[in-house]
């Protein structure tokens, strides 16, 4: 059985986006330089026509990925996340113990983490231990740079 990811409108919207491009644009430049690959001759020594075959076979394997993510992917309804505790697009802000330093990120799926926009995954050390957290609540989370401890000061919709 297929995990089932959450999405906003937005990142499934990208994502179903990606699936077109690559299925349209992205097939038609492939097909084009294997056409030009096969129009230089002899194919059993041309490695222009196999790196293009490898490339075609690669790009289809991109697209059967996406198709498997888009197929158990869904729109989370904003109005029914529990704003009491940290979920999945849950807006929190949180502070570093031991230097003070504070920080908001939104919690979000693996494939629509990005840190520049203060997006981060469900998935990763830092998600995975404000899950389920309260307001007032410090949790140790084990990152690759050792253990931090973080309280939350707040939690609220990502879109507010």
């Amino acid at each position: 059985m297929a995990k089932i990811s959450y999405y906003t409108e937005e990142g499934l919207n990208k994502l179903k986006n990606e699936l077109n491009d690559m299925k349209t644009k992205g097939r038609t430049a492939i097909a084009a330089q294997i056409a030009e690959a096969r129009d230089k001759g002899d194919l059993s020594e041309n490695a222009e026509y196999d790196a293009a075959k490898d490339a075609q076979g690669m790009h289809e394997m991109k697209i059967a990925k996406l198709e498997e993510i888009l197929s158990t992917a869904r729109v989370i309804d904003e109005s029914s996340i529990d704003n009491s505790q940290v979920s999945v697009l849950s807006k929190v802000k949180i502070r570093n113990r031991k230097n003070g330093m504070e920080v908001t990120y939104i919690l979000v799926s693996e494939e629509e983490a990005d840190l520049k926009t203060g997006k981060i995954s469900v998935g990763s050390p830092i998600g995975k231990g404000l899950l389920g957290k309260k307001i007032g609540d410090t949790t140790e989370i084990k990152v690759p740079a050792g253990v931090m401890e973080f309280e939350v000061l707040d939690i609220s919709r990502f879109s507010e």
